[in-house]
């Protein structure tokens, strides 16, 4: 199998929409079906052919090299990019790329889980001589996601905003090649963003140079808890040990159903626990009964800021599944 051009795995987000998760691990950092998020990342990435990648960091850098450091795949180098202030999907794969003295590169956003043809993506960039290449599958969800404008010959003429129906509209998966000299107009050490700028820029500039690889793969997006439980749960599949972290233990006569634990998790006897995401070191007393909530062991409560919404129950601060603050 060809190598694949080296990479730039987006990983410095702050995942507001995944609170309170995200106050405790960066968002790749969350197990899905007992794997970090950015090592599932990493393994596709490797089994295609990538030797080389860089991670950017900003947002608790460390949750995420302890990830790596724990599970990544063998033959991948890895190294890092830190970001202080975030720089961007612009700025960000300007200063990783620094890293990497390559004339082109895969960039793969750190935060959702797809199969996407990487060969096939490649082929398709070299054929079409674009600057810059986007798996795209169709945008079944307007109301959710923004479009990218592409004709039949899969040249992009735009972007549409979150919300808006337009004819010919993508969804972007997070999944791109492109020429490293796309990022030279980029400003040194200040926050950029790729669709929000400097595509949009490229295409009024050199029509044809950014375009669309339509597809129909799968695709996770782990946007919110709710995303994020419903993801894992499918990934898991009938195994539903995968969903237990290392070191928790449910007590007899405990339930625990639809529901993600994550490390040191100990669910007392006779305790219901129903469609939660049950975090690092939470102990759920005997008999309790929780139902669509995420549940933070108050050691952990200097990480919560004020008005984050949390409800103080029994040694835990507890969050309704839907909230995100």
């Amino acid at each position: 199998m060809p190598a694949l051009p080296p990479c730039v795995v987006l990983t410095a987000g702050l995942g507001t929409r995944l609170r309170p998760l995200t106050w405790l691990r960066a968002k790749p950092a969350l197990p899905v079906a007992g794997v970090p998020l950015v090592n599932r990342i990493l393994a596709w990435l490797a089994s295609a052919g990538a030797r080389r990648a860089v991670l950017n960091l900003h947002h608790l850098p460390g949750t995420i090299r302890a990830a790596v450091a724990g599970g990544a795949p063998r033959g991948l180098e890895i190294r890092y990019s830190f970001e202080d202030p975030i720089l961007g999907s612009a700025g960000g794969p300007k200063r990783a790329i620094a890293l990497l003295d390559a004339p082109r590169v895969l960039v793969v956003n750190g935060d959702t889980l797809t199969d996407v043809d990487l060969g096939a993506l490649l082929r398709a960039h070299d054929e079409s001589g674009a600057l810059v290449t986007m798996a795209v599958v169709p945008n079944r969800e307007p109301s959710r996601y923004g479009g990218v404008l592409a004709g039949d010959d899969g040249a992009v003429s735009g972007f549409a905003p979150r919300g808006e129906r337009s004819a010919g509209s993508w969804h972007f998966v997070g999944v791109q090649v492109v020429e490293a000299a796309v990022f030279e107009r980029v400003p040194e050490d200040q926050p950029s963003e790729s669709v929000g700028e400097l595509y949009p820029r490229l295409v009024a500039e050199r029509p044809g140079s950014v375009r669309a690889f339509r597809c129909d793969v799968g695709f996770h997006d782990i946007g919110t808890p709710a995303d994020y439980l419903a993801t894992s749960i499918a990934m898991a599949g009938d195994d539903w040990s995968r969903l237990a972290g290392p070191r928790s233990a449910i007590g007899p006569g405990a339930e625990v159903s639809g529901s993600i634990l994550w490390e040191d998790v100990t669910v007392g006897a006779g305790a219901r626990v129903r469609g939660c995401i049950v975090t690092d070191g939470v102990s759920v007393a005997p008999g309790a009964v929780f139902a669509g909530q995420v549940l933070v062991s108050e050691r952990h409560a200097a990480a919560i800021p004020a008005g984050s919404g949390a409800r103080r129950h029994e040694g835990l601060l507890t969050f309704q599944l839907g909230d995100q603050r």
